[in-house]
């Protein structure tokens, strides 16, 4: 298996024409998904060959390179991942933790808990889960370098063995949300765990994988016979990744995908209601912002929050939740998505462009030259939102480009600051915990020890926020940590680090013949609750 070649930046489809006036930009956006889903299939490099009865095929928007979450966490693969690999815990409905691999979970001290294995509990290879398992599985993820979900945790846990199935996890200071990070560990045999991506795809989990090819993103289950749970109702998974969402749609309306996930809201609207297909919606809690580059040095323009928050004027939010966005998103109103456990409003985003070009005047500012870049399908209709603010910050007199880069490609390196300068990129910061407090620390944790090695958010380094947030996260008593947190958000909200941001809502669709489907708000599903009809 090898992964996708790194791929060079592309520019945009308009990156070659003269400016288009915002009111175009977005009657595209409004039109472009509609105009692209009635495309026909031979156009839009759709999957082929129709899923017999007994198989599910899921149809991804952004290549699945790995079954090892180490590297690789956006939201639609953690469904494939953990139907492979399980974890101690896991986030339910409700965005409440449940047990998994795990049948005690109890914090027994400020800074410990005791965790009990289930017993009898083996991989599908036969061999058994072991609480050295546990142990190197959490010390292979503190080894990973630019890992999402290291950012998560103030500190990894040490494990301490109490018995054949029975230990203790220890931290430095009180960590009380400990149940919910362990969710995103995956637990895979110690003798051949290592930092890298795993590729083995040997998990515990209701399937064993029988056919992988990562470069392509494509990969076939099957029912693991060894499961510990549930007999899973469906024999085969197919996983495949169809990059352009005409594609997805037509396979998924012609009866060759049977779930596809990531809609853009027009999709959605065109897919709600035909025959046979049915479209899933739930709030979202995965965060969508313009972020600025806090890489910039002392004296830069975009290093002044002061220069932040001024171009925040420039960006008409109602419009591009209406008329891009259609309504399946809400604008932020604070550093986190509300839905999140302990989020609070902090503020909004004020469209006002006679505003942001008086105060840019007035700090100085107002020969500004941004460039902004993102991923492909880093959220839905990412390329009518990015091309509907170039026009906005044109509005003002802000010289604005646009750098695409394809999925797979290396906007990692970009993001650490590896590869190039920039001044915004088009980020979704997704909430595997369901709480505010991970996602906080995650994105504005970062300490000037992560950033030596590139593993702060985009650079975010404020250290009173840091001490602010280790505060919070480390106190015991719920209720003074709901209040720190509160504190906290507002001082990151006054440092503007986002240009804009919006908190999708989950759009998923699938055929009718697919039941038990009951997708979270983490834009997750349980693959071994799905059953097939017809």
């Amino acid at each position: 298996m090898t992964r996708t070649p790194l791929s060079a930046p592309v520019p945009t489809a308009l990156g070659r024409r003269l400016p288009p006036s915002r009111r175009a930009v977005l009657r595209w956006g409004a039109l472009g998904g509609a105009g692209l889903a009635l495309g026909p299939l031979t156009a839009c490099a759709g999957p082929t060959g129709s899923p017999g009865p007994g198989t599910l095929t899921l149809g991804l928007n952004r290549s699945l390179v790995s079954l090892d979450n180490k590297l690789n966490q956006f939201d639609a693969a953690v469904t494939v991942q953990r139907a492979v690999r399980q974890a101690l815990t896991r986030i339910g409905p409700g965005l409440k933790p449940e047990l998994v691999l795990a049948d005690r979970f109890e914090m027994t001290g400020p800074t410990a808990w005791t965790v009990r294995l289930r017993e009898g509990i083996r991989y599908s290879d036969g061999s058994p889960v072991t609480v050295q398992d546990v142990a190197t599985a959490l010390r292979m993820y503190g080894e990973v370098n630019g890992s999402f979900l290291r950012t998560l945790f103030p500190e990894l846990p040490t494990v301490e063995a109490t018995g054949e199935r029975t230990f203790r996890l220890h931290t430095e200071q009180p960590l009380p949300v400990l149940d919910r990070l362990m969710a995103n560990i995956h637990i895979t045999p110690a003798r051949a765990n290592r930092p890298e991506e795993l590729r083995s795809g040997l998990g515990t989990g209701p399937y064993r994988v029988t056919a992988a090819n990562s470069g392509a993103g494509e990969y076939t289950l099957a029912r693991n016979t060894r499961y510990w749970g549930k007999r899973p109702p469906v024999d085969q998974v197919r996983v495949r990744f169809v990059p352009e969402e005409s594609g997805r749609v037509v396979a998924l309306r012609s009866g060759e995908l049977d779930v596809v996930d990531t809609l853009a809201p027009d999709s959605a609207e065109q897919l709600a209601g035909l025959p046979g297909v049915h479209v899933e919606e739930s709030p979202g809690v995965r965060m969508c912002q313009l972020f600025f580059n806090f890489r910039k040095p002392r004296g830069h323009p975009l290093a002044d929050a002061r220069v932040r928050h001024a171009l925040t004027y420039a960006v008409d939010g109602d419009s591009l939740v209406r008329d891009v966005l259609t309504g399946s998103a809400e604008e932020a109103g604070g550093v986190v998505p509300l839905a999140l456990e302990g989020a609070v409003r902090t503020g909004s985003y004020v469209h006002d462009p006679g505003k942001a070009r008086q105060l840019l005047r007035s700090l100085g500012a107002e020969d500004l030259s941004i460039r902004i870049i993102w991923e492909s399908g880093e959220f839905a209709a990412d390329t009518s939102v990015m091309e509907a603010v170039l026009d906005m910050l044109r509005d003002i007199g802000v010289r604005a480009s646009l750098q695409q880069f394809e999925p797979g490609g290396d906007i990692l390196k970009w993001r650490q600051g590896r590869a190039g300068d920039w001044d915004v990129i088009g980020n979704g910061y997704g909430s595997p915990t369901g709480q505010a407090l991970t996602t906080l620390q995650g994105m504005y944790g970062g300490t000037a020890e992560d950033e030596r090695t590139r593993d702060a958010f985009m650079g975010y380094v404020v250290p009173r926020v840091e001490r602010q947030l280790s505060a919070a996260a480390t106190e015991v008593d719920a209720t003074e940590r709901t209040r720190k947190l509160a504190t906290v958000q507002h001082a990151i909200w006054d440092t503007w680090p986002a240009l804009w941001g919006f908190a999708p809502k989950t759009l998923l669709a699938r055929r009718s013949r697919v039941r038990g489907l009951a997708v979270q708000p983490i834009n997750s599903y349980d693959l071994s609750a799905v059953r097939l009809e017809g």
